[in-house]
């Protein structure tokens, strides 16, 4: 009882301009809003895909919106956030078998799957869009 009287009144940092995240910490936020992204944009990708593949007509009206540069950038943003969910999807896998949980190796392989998903998105991005 005499443990919840004396309560300690830590600080509270509600600054977010001043929060400064590890490494390991922009990952996760990075790979749940990937997520969300790929998730939200599913129907519209699917419905790029259906509609390019109705008629060759359609393929070529695809096509020459493909082709317009602001939605190429669109594209390649989708195609970072797969490349990055799918990267981290996998060091987060090697977490729960508790690989890599200790300070060090949870920042070596954050900068892992940077390099990679950028890498990755670089790769396919010139083989599939230019």
């Amino acid at each position: 009882m005499a443990e919840l009287s004396i309560k300690k009144k830590r600080p509270k940092n509600l600054d977010l301009t001043t929060i400064r995240l590890p490494l390991p910490g922009i990952l996760s936020i990075l790979h749940r809003v990937s997520g969300a992204g790929l998730f939200l944009c599913l129907p519209l990708l699917l419905w790029l895909f259906q509609s390019s593949l109705a008629t060759p007509e359609s393929f070529a009206t695809f096509k020459a919106v493909a082709a317009h540069p602001l939605v190429k950038i669109i594209l390649l943003g989708l195609l970072w956030a797969f490349c990055h969910h799918f990267c981290a999807g996998i060091r987060y896998l090697f977490l729960d078998v508790h690989m890599g949980v200790d300070l060090e190796s949870a920042r070596l392989t954050s900068k892992i799957v940077f390099a990679v998903s950028i890498a990755l998105t670089v790769i396919l991005g010139v083989a599939l869009l230019w």
